[in-house]
């Protein structure tokens, strides 16, 4: 933006003439005016004057010789004074930059403390909020009742005890195969010798949410025995009573919270699927405290006992393992800083495959329920959610009418249902940390409701992510996406700063490497959120309602801080350049210092960082970003201009081509201190005469520089190159859209029979270990998320008129096929969608399953961009 121009000396200079002339116009007519007056003072006073400079004279006489005293006071009052005042100012001003972190957006919330309470949203008030387990439910609310269910084998490989969800589990398959977001889901997973069908039903009703019912089905391959434990648990909050009959069978579980009132959970005996004669098991319990729910699972397995016996009707007797009645939890689990302990009551049952349990819940105050959802009603109930699910999502993406077989729609389902389930409820504190805080601090008390990238490895919220969940979410449910892009813009702090991972518990911080806990104010992500956002608004602010418009002036104040955060904290050295912060400073380790807070981790940067970069593909986000702000000001007629004329510069060609385009490369490019000439080497270690090898540590493989750096372009070719296109920023007839899709579909740089990879097959770094340990994350692997924003731009050219019009048509469909049949092969042939794939295979790699924007695929199936 243009800066205003400073006044010139010549016009500083004739102000002055001026004003002298002012200043000795009103001195002389003020003389005139005044002149007899002043005259008639002086005759007055000229008597009294005399006596006070007699008295004075001889004041000063009595005191020649002697020190001024009250002076050197006066003096000395005065610099003590001033000293404490700059002292107060000191404290004062470190005291608000170490709190701006941790002081919240003066703006009021988008959503009221109520906005998740069973009064307001009853209807989503229950669900399948924790992802991190394999099966479970929680409320939407600060200190939530939460039940879940573990599972492990008997008589052969006892002691595995499923209950978080982990890859190195290896279960063979799970996942929701349908799952609408609000009522019911329906989950498979595959164990070693049996599956489990994990099936829940909500029904509304009275004032805390309704009732629920879970239905677990076991079938087998090898008839095992196996345990299932389901468990409530409270946290911080609420009382839980066990009713127990029999030999040690949990019957029923009463209980109290603030959220909930009462309620009961009914643990029904197993059958055989479709009977009502109940089937041999046998039961055990457990009554606990726990100091957090990430301590649940360490408590079931310090309770267990081998000393229980396994003895059916027909069959010889065994010990299994058990959770012991009356068996404590050892006290030093116990012993957090005096943490207000949860109680945790445990229902196992032992049996052999196949077999049907159903665990009802029933809330208080629901008086006039019709029939207990359970058994036959249950079943209808569910078949009938089953046929609103199948017609609606043929409606929102009509998969059939587009020729696409049985089984594709299935997983287009699953992968749909498995972002839906994947979504949680989270409350906590994250910590978070600026450069005017010596230590990282807490940041206040907060919601969060997200979708999470993979249950499995990454169960948590993440900024850049979740711009790409809610283009497949608010497809589905405009209203679920809205809430989350509410939840997100609710964490930003004064400065217009919103962490990049919300990690806001103990349970979620046990999944994460303490490295990535602590959040940084000077980093940011992508702001993927604004594509979100273009959905809600549509083309040319089609289809936009007035409970949407209202919707957009409650967020407009947080968008325009976010915004305003990024174009003065994530600028370039040059007028509209833009820089991501938080790269990786140890130069002698890495191979090319990483860019975690891109969101493309590895991907190659100038080898050297410094204050020169510019990162295209920031700007270009920052150009998309400009755009939205523009056009959602312009539909609730705020001021537009501004982000207006800011969306016309960065849009601009010959401006983008002329910081960002390499003519040598022939690509667009970030800038900055680089060099190619980089390489790991084992470093050397001089050992002294005498000395044994064995005392010395192994060398390490460090980086050597071959040839120094100097400011110039970076020479990789790959994903960031594409973003000018990604982003839909070229115009049709611009010669680098052709350049652009000509390099895109060379096999020896980017195309590949499953997608584009993500750098190119000629750059020095392609498919290189970043340090010894730290393999190729972004350096040629392929990733859906970028897929789909070439697959969409492709649709965008070969929608508009230009010399690249067919080339943009031909690529689209080549593309668009390529990627969705090797990810449905992926997973047919593995049972997972995969978080990147391998560029020459195809197969499936690094985390699973990897719901979060992977099932983009769905989108790219129906052509919904």
């Amino acid at each position: 933006m243009a800066k205003k121009k400073p006044k010139s000396s010549q016009s500083r200079t004739s102000t002055s003439k001026k004003d002298e002339k002012i200043d000795d116009l009103s001195s002389s007519s003020g003389s005139e005016k005044h002149g007899k007056s002043i005259d008639q003072f002086h005759v007055k006073t000229s008597r009294s004057t005399e006596r006070e400079e007699s008295y004075s004279s001889h004041i000063k006489k009595d005191k020649k010789g002697k020190p001024g005293l009250s002076k050197i006071c006066v003096a000395i009052t005065s610099i003590l004074v001033i000293f404490v005042a700059l002292f107060a100012y000191n404290v004062f001003n470190k005291w608000q930059l170490t709190n701006r972190v941790v002081t919240p957006h003066p703006a009021p919330w988008i959503l009221d403390l109520n906005s998740t309470s069973p009064s307001v949203s009853p209807e989503k008030f229950w669900g399948s909020y924790r992802p991190q387990v394999y099966f479970g439910m929680k409320t939407r609310s600060p200190k939530s009742i939460v039940t879940g269910l573990m599972w492990m084998h008997q008589f052969g490989i006892e002691g595995q005890l499923r209950h978080n969800c982990e890859q190195g589990d290896g279960l063979p398959r799970y996942g929701w195969l349908m799952h609408d977001g609000v009522h019911f889901g329906v989950q498979e997973i595959v164990d070693f010798g049996f599956s489990l069908s994990t099936e829940f039903l909500k029904r509304p009703g009275g004032l805390h949410g309704g009732d629920w019912t879970w239905r677990i089905t076991a079938k087998q391959s090898e008839a095992p025995v196996i345990s299932l434990l389901f468990y409530v648990a409270t946290d911080g909050q609420g009382i839980l009573q066990p009713h127990v009959e029999g030999q040690g069978r949990l019957a029923y579980i009463t209980g109290f919270s603030e959220e909930l009132g009462e309620f009961k959970v009914i643990f029904q005996k197993p059958t055989d699927r479709g009977s009502k004669v109940p089937k041999y098991a046998s039961y055990n319990y457990l009554k606990a405290q726990s100091p957090g729910l990430h301590k649940l699972t360490d408590i079931v397995k310090s309770s267990l006992s081998g000393h229980f016996v396994y003895s059916p009707p027909s069959g010889e007797s065994q010990h299994y393992f058990a959770v012991h009645t009356y068996r404590p939890p050892p006290q030093n689990q116990m012993e957090e800083g005096g943490k207000e302990q949860s109680h945790f009551l445990v229902h196992q049952v032992t049996l052999q495959v196949p077999f049907q349990i159903e665990i009802r819940f029933e809330s208080g105050s629901f008086i006039t329920r019709p029939s207990l959802l359970m058994g036959e009603v249950f079943t209808e109930e569910m078949e009938k959610q089953k046929a609103l699910f199948n017609e609606r999502f043929e409606k929102t993406f009509p998969l059939q009418e587009k020729g696409y077989t049985q089984q594709q729609i299935v997983f287009a389902k699953a992968a749909l249902s498995n972002m839906l389930g994947g979504m949680g409820f989270f409350f906590g504190t994250s910590v978070v940390q600026s450069k005017y805080n010596p230590h990282p601090v807490a940041y206040w008390e907060t919601p969060l409701y997200t979708a999470v990238p993979s249950r499995s490895f990454f169960p948590r919220g993440f900024l850049w992510d979740e711009g790409f969940h809610q283009l497949l979410i608010s497809k589905w449910d405009r209203e679920i996406s809205k809430d989350v892009i509410a939840h997100w813009l609710d964490l930003m702090n004064v400065e217009g700063w919103i962490p990049r991972e919300v990690i806001l518990d103990a349970e979620a911080r046990s999944r994460v490497p303490p490295e990535f806990i602590v959040q940084r104010n000077e980093n940011a992500n992508p702001p993927t959120l604004f594509l979100a956002l273009q959905k809600i608004i549509g083309n040319h602010n089609q289809g936009v309602t007035e409970a949407d418009k209202s919707y957009l002036r409650k967020i407009f104040p947080r968008l325009k801080t976010w915004f305003s955060w990024y174009n003065t904290t994530q600028t370039g050295t040059l007028p509209f350049t833009y820089r991501w912060r938080g790269r990786d400073i140890d130069t002698n380790l890495f191979l090319n210092p990483k860019t975690l807070t891109s969101g493309l981790d590895d991907y190659p940067r100038a080898s050297h960082p410094s204050d020169d970069e510019r990162h295209v593909d920031l700007r270009c986000w920052m150009a998309l970003a400009s755009r939205i702000m523009s056009d959602v000001a312009m539909l609730l007629g705020e001021p537009h201009e501004e982000y207006e004329t800011l969306h016309a510069v960065l849009s601009n060609i010959s401006l983008l081509e002329e910081l960002h385009w390499s003519e040598d490369l022939k690509i667009f490019a970030d800038y900055g201190n680089h060099t190619p000439a980089v390489v790991l080497e084992r470093e050397k270690i001089f050992i002294q005469p005498g000395q044994q090898k064995a005392f010395h540590p192994s060398p390490r493989l460090v980086r050597v520089v071959r040839r120094q750096p100097k400011l110039q372009y970076v020479g990789a070719f790959g994903y960031v190159s594409l973003f000018p296109f990604l982003l839909q920023l070229l115009p049709p007839d611009s010669p680098k859209l052709e350049k652009t899709f000509r390099d895109m579909r060379m096999e020896k740089k980017l195309w590949t029979p499953y997608g584009l990879r993500s750098l190119s097959k000629s750059s020095p770094l392609y498919m290189k270990h970043n340090t010894e340990h730290d393999g190729p994350y972004w350096r040629g692997a392929i990733w859906i998320n970028i897929n789909y924003l070439a697959v969409r731009a492709l649709y965008h050219y070969s929608k508009i008129e230009g010399p690249y019009k067919q080339m943009a048509a031909s690529l689209y469909q080549e593309l668009r096929t390529n990627v969705i049949t090797n990810v449905y092969r992926q997973y047919m042939t593995t049972g997972y969608i995969y978080e990147q794939y391998n560029d020459s295979t195809g197969e499936g790699q690094s985390s699973f399953p990897f719901t979060g924007w992977s099932a983009l695929v769905v989108l790219m199936m129906a052509e919904e961009y």
